[in-house]
């Protein structure tokens, strides 16, 4: 075996494609010093058995961009490298069965022209003229891609692992990566040993990347971080040759677990079943190479009786291979990539749920320009490694939630739907008390959250669809409730970070864009900027003392949050920890919530003593809480800050007191219908690493006066060049059409973005959405002056546009 080097800028772990990629694109970027080591050969894990379809349109923008850069990458890399990667543009076919599936798929079709995406909506017939082979009864229509392609997964793999040592890289195989030597929040190097056990030894690095696949959880914990996935059983069938059977699209029948793919002659049925096999739990074999797995026909056998009804030549084929291999699996069918939270030179590059293939040009290109620039080139929000929450890694969470994650890639993907497995671990202090009072939980970040009341009688779960769903008059009476008495709803899941000593004050003033040197008591809406005056937080701080103070952040990015915080700290002499568990949260909002607050407690709650944005300790029944005056739901009230062990007390207390004041309880939908009524921003959605918090509409939380901060630059140049696009709100003047995310936005009969949140304002009376349009030398006047329509699943739909929020435009309500 040829040497190694003993010290190295980088060093990869795992040859597959996204490692292969990873390398590749680093060394396109002029990096020299990348060793990447792989176990036993390149693509011995899961890459050489994929199916290789790729694919162009994904569920978000950015992703969407990512797997059309692949594709590109892919189309050209054979002339780089002379390595033939047999991509294919021979476009792909998704079918419909039912009505549903056919308005997702739509709506998809509406998403895809919003991205720049060729597709076509097709009927039936259609399908049929394109795909003689298919049995179409009860085919309702589908959507062809003509772009889409297919290509060689292994060989893809191995040019870019040509392209990356013709630019410098080391890639050695059958080198084993047996320990990873820390020194705090870093790794310093890697131990390794060769297959045959003849050699050993150690690399130094700056920082290692994870590209381990379905080894990347066991390499994370070697590394001191978290990577949850789980290995599970994937299967798929290949034919005898067919006689005359000719290069067709890429086939999926969701509605039958099923994709098909015409390769040399053969046709492939592959499967993603509802109930999935997780496989591996205590360990992979040391010996695994190009293995397969058992067959098992009686699991596969419901999707093969489908498959060969709804494409006949299958039944008149023989089959030549039955194959089954392990592919891994996150918790939400989303990859992990990014640098760790846990430590500051680990990255990760794994967990690809199946479209590793289609994934992996532009994860590898994402990747190795945020490892060159320190930080993301555009939102990666989805698949961000910080999204994960330490206990995910738990391997029960894992192996149950995997039975479910593979099939949800081929399930209908209603709004709102829900995780059925590996539910119930974290509950808020009041979760019981919810449940004995007809709430219905969802879960984010591993909470359990109410987000919706039934009724006394109403079937207490989700049955869902793209229309109305059951619980949609339910969350219009808990925003009435809100909007015109009292109504409340559990908070205690959102993230709660308290930062203490001496430096506090100035450190929160560094990574805060509002003003932090404000009196004890004093709550500040603000973001967490970067250098580019995006938003990399959406938070609240109060003032608890001279030398503490607490970041309230969103439930699902408090790993994230506390992070950013974490890793600029620098010298800054101050603590932070999260209390997030310590104490439990109820809100109290709605024009009658003072009334009820004076019932509960002697301490006074007048405009003079609690003014909006400031917090008070109080005494509430027999016990103790603080109280903080803000709202996200636009109305008078208070959110109370419970210690968890008072915080029975004080749910019984409240509800109690609220029974004369015709309290209602209310979930989480009604706080999102209320905010998006209110124009209130969604991080992740309206805002994220890449919007401009002046375009964002959020200049009024920026205090440039402040001497330094993280994105003052940024924020001044934006003042002095003007915006480029604005975030308005939208309004259909149709109430029947239903709005969630990512519809096109179309000014004077142009396309000209998407919508980056929906929902129904049952106060507006109709459906609202946000979205940025481009504004470059445009007045608000001129932004406002244009017909507006928002295109919901191929359907234009009048909306009436806003810079202003459309409800209490002035902010009145929640200062009363």
């Amino acid at each position: 075996m040829a040497e190694l080097p003993d010290k190295a800028r980088v060093v990869i772990i795992g040859g597959g494609v996204v490692g292969c990629s990873v390398a590749y694109h680093l060394t396109k970027l002029g990096w020299t010093d990348v060793v990447l080591l792989e176990r036993k050969q390149l693509t011995s894990g899961t890459t050489w058995h994929a199916a290789g379809l790729i694919a162009q349109l994904r569920a978000t923008a950015n992703m969407t961009k990512l797997a059309r850069y692949s594709q590109e990458l892919y189309g050209d890399l054979e002339a780089e490298t002379g390595v033939a990667t047999g991509f294919k543009r021979v476009g792909s076919i998704t079918v419909a069965l039912t009505g549903d599936r056919m308005e997702e798929l739509s709506r998809s079709a509406a998403m895809a022209r919003a991205f720049g995406v060729e597709i076509e909506e097709i009927t039936t017939d259609e399908v049929k003229r394109r795909y003689e082979h298919l049995n179409t009864d009860g085919v309702v229509g589908g959507v062809y891609l003509p772009k889409d392609g297919q290509g060689d997964p292994a060989n893809i793999a191995l040019a870019l692992a040509k392209g990356a040592r013709q630019r410098g890289a080391l890639i050695r195989e059958r080198v084993k990566v047996t320990g990873i030597a820390r020194q705090g929040r870093r790794v310093t190097g890697v131990d390794w040993v060769s297959d045959d056990g003849r050699a050993q030894g150690y690399i130094a690095c700056d920082m290692i990347v994870n590209c381990a696949g379905m080894w990347g959880h066991e390499v994370g914990r070697m590394a001191g971080v978290n990577v949850p996935l789980q290995a599970c059983e994937h299967f798929y069938i290949v034919s005898e040759p067919i006689e005359g059977l000719s290069q067709l699209p890429v086939l999926r029948v969701p509605d039958e677990c099923a994709y098909y793919k015409e390769d040399a002659g053969k046709m492939m049925l592959g499967a993603f079943e509802p109930v999935a096999k997780p496989w591996g739990m205590n360990g992979i074999p040391d010996t695994f190479e190009f293995d397969q797995l058992p067959e098992d026909f009686d699991h596969f056998e419901p999707i093969l009786e489908m498959a060969v009804n709804r494409m006949p030549m299958l039944g008149r084929a023989g089959i030549h291979t039955f194959f089954n291999g392990p592919e891994s699996f996150t918790p939400d069918d989303a990859y992990h990539l990014g640098l760790a939270p846990e430590m500051d030179n680990v990255w990760v590059a794994a967990g690809f749920n199946s479209v590793g293939i289609q994934s992996a040009g532009g994860a590898g290109m994402a990747l190795a320009q945020w490892m060159e620039d320190g930080e993301k080139p555009f939102d990666l929000g989805d698949v961000d490694i910080a999204r994960m929450q330490p206990f995910q890694g738990n391997k029960r969470y894992l192996a149950e939630r995997a039975t479910e994650t593979l099939g949800l890639l081929y399930a209908d993907h209603y709004p709102y739907r829900q995780k059925a497995t590996a539910r119930g671990v974290r509950r808020t202090p009041f979760h019981q008390h919810l449940l004995d009072r007809g709430a219905v939980m969802g879960e984010i970040a591993g909470w359990e959250r109410a987000n919706w009341f039934a009724r006394d009688g109403q079937e207490r779960e989700y049955h869902y669809a793209w229309g109305r769903q059951n619980f949609f008059d339910n969350v219009a009476e808990e925003l009435a409730a809100v909007r015109s008495n009292i109504g409340m709803y559990d908070m205690s899941s959102f993230g709660k970070l308290r930062v203490e000593g001496p430096d506090a004050e100035a450190f929160l003033n560094h990574v805060c864009g509002a003003d932090m040197s404000v009196p004890v008591g004093k709550i500040v809406y603000t973001q967490f900027l970067n250098p580019r005056g995006g938003i990399e937080a959406d938070v609240t701080v109060t003032r608890l003392s001279e030398t503490a103070w607490l970041v309230v952040t969103p439930a699902a990015t408090r790993l994230a949050d506390e992070t950013w915080l974490r890793r600029h700290l620098g010298d800054y002499r101050a603590v932070i920890t999260d209390v997030t568990a310590g104490e439990g949260v109820l809100a109290v909002m709605g024009p009658n919530a003072r009334k009820l607050m004076q019932a509960v407690s002697p301490n006074d709650f007048s405009n003079d003593a609690n003014p909006f944005g400031t917090a008070q300790e109080i005494e509430l029944g027999l016990g103790l809480a603080r109280v903080h005056r803000v709202s996200y739901v636009g109305e008078l009230g208070w959110e109370i800050y419970v210690s968890a062990d008072m915080a029975a007390h004080a749910f019984e207390t409240i509800w109690e007191a609220g029974q004369d004041l015709g309290l209602k309880l209310c979930g989480m939908h009604m706080m999102d219908c209320a905010r998006i009524e209110k124009a209130f921003r969604h991080f992740g959605h309206d805002i994220t690493c890449e919007d401009h918090v002046l375009e964002a509409g959020l200049g009024f939380a920026v205090k440039t006066a402040k001497p330094e901060f993280i994105g003052r630059d940024a924020v001044l140049r934006k003042k002095e060049e003007g915006l480029q696009r604005r975030l308005l709100q939208f309004r259909l003047t149709d109430p029947e059409p239903l709005l969630y995310h990512n519809e096109p936005i179309i000014r004077d009969g142009e396309i000209v973005g998407y919508l980056s949140s929906g929902a129904y304002g049952h106060h507006l009376g109709a459906a609202i959405g946000l979205g940025y349009v481009p504004c470059r030398g445009e007045s608000a006047a001129d932004v406002l002056g244009s017909t507006y329509e928002i295109d919901v699943a191929g359907t234009r739909v009048r909306a009436e546009a806003s810079l202003k929020p459309m409800y209490d435009p002035k902010s009145e309500r929640v200062r009363m």
